[in-house]
């Protein structure tokens, strides 16, 4: 009986019958509570999931979006190369095709200068003769030769007109 008189064993007795009392008036309330409350982390576990891969999808189109990009600026800039290297030929072929162009124009104004060269020579030389000429004839033409000779002119009129 000793027993009887311990206050642990007091103290035990009614912590049992506390606990009884909690699981049969209470239990199904707090059983409940419990389901209730794992059903919310369930459903927010769940979500966390769902958000998760949706965070992988966007993630992944994200990344295809780069790649798709970094290769269209690949494209775009091999493209401006190639327009650079066709506009470098172009203006080459120009600059060659208008060097060309004035070195022919070059060479018909010293054609020209030449010919208008020697046309001017020509001309001097006729004239210097011309003048030599007048010169000789006036210095040996008498009266009688003077005559002789517009005589002789005016008869060959007559067979240079027929």
């Amino acid at each position: 009986m000793e027993l009887l008189q311990n206050p642990t064993f007091w103290v035990g007795v009614a912590f049992a019958i506390f606990v009884l009392l909690v699981v049969t008036k209470g239990g199904k309330g707090i059983v409940a509570g419990l389901d209730a409350r794992g059903e919310a982390i369930r459903k927010t576990l769940e979500e966390a999931q769902n958000l998760r891969e949706e965070a992988q999808k966007t993630l992944a189109e994200y990344k295809r979006k780069q790649r798709d990009a970094l290769k269209e600026a690949e494209e775009i800039i091999e493209h401006a190369k190639q327009e650079a290297k066709r506009v470098q030929e172009e203006a080459a072929a120009d600059l060659e095709e208008s060097l060309k162009r004035r070195e022919q124009q070059a060479m018909d104004k010293i054609a020209q200068a030449e010919t208008a060269a020697l046309n001017e020579v020509r001309d001097q030389a006729v004239d210097v003769a011309i003048t030599a000429t007048r010169n000789i004839l006036a210095g040996s033409m008498t009266k009688a030769k003077a005559k002789a000779l517009m005589d002789d002119s005016i008869g060959s009129l007559g067979e240079k007109f027929h």
